[in-house]
């Protein structure tokens, strides 16, 4: 592995860092909010990373681009509306990663005006160029998470919208869930839908 490889996956560590933290703190903080203390009492409701990482997905993300957190466990026993809160708590998560793209973007568009058609020091360069992780990184998260396959927070999603869990088959599909992911991953799926789309939302970003 040269240098600039290294030095692209160390300037990658806070995008990666701060969008699985904050993913699945938002989670943990609207589930909290809704009246479940199951995510309190197992220490998610924090930014800490050490919380929320799992290495495995840390490493997925860091290496092939795109990976997880560890999930939040709720109990949808205490919501007092929970089709709704149950729907709130799975759109959290996404919804942090966009918030996260839009806020770093400010200072990245602020950089490249800035900057514009003067040499900028390598210090500045690597500090952009970390920021445009930051926010490419959530807008990956962000949509690798919609995508409506179990156990990622698109399918919950659309099973509150849509009450899917009325039907039989979604259980099934909701079973094997891991494998139908594994296998869009494995064929490539996950790319034709990532790429274009991660491309056209930090293009509009940045």
């Amino acid at each position: 592995m040269n240098a600039d490889i290294i030095l692209t996956k160390i300037l990658m560590l806070p995008g990666i860092i701060i969008g699985l933290s904050f993913h699945e703190f938002a989670h943990a903080w609207v589930s909290d909010k809704l009246g479940d203390p199951t995510p309190r009492r197992q220490g998610r409701v924090t930014i800490n990373p050490l919380a929320h990482i799992d290495w495995m997905g840390f490493l997925a993300l860091l290496l092939v681009g795109f990976g997880w957190g560890k999930p939040v466990q709720i109990d949808p026993g205490y919501y007092k509306h929970r089709r709704r809160d149950e729907f709130l708590v799975a759109i959290a998560g996404v919804t942090m990663n966009l918030l996260l793209a839009v806020i770093f973007a400010i200072p990245a568009r602020a950089m490249v005006r800035m900057f514009s058609g003067a040499v900028a020091s390598d210090l500045v360069y690597n500090i952009y160029l970390m920021i445009f992780y930051i926010v490419s990184i959530n807008v990956v998260l962000m949509i690798f998470n919609l995508i409506p396959c179990p156990p990622l927070d698109g399918w919950g999603i659309l099973t509150q919208i849509f009450r899917l869990d009325r039907y039989s088959w979604w259980y099934k599909v909701y079973q094997y869930g891991t494998w139908i992911l594994l296998a869009l991953i494995v064929f490539n799926v996950t790319d034709l839908i990532l790429t274009p789309l991660v491309s056209l939302i930090v293009g509009a970003l940045l």
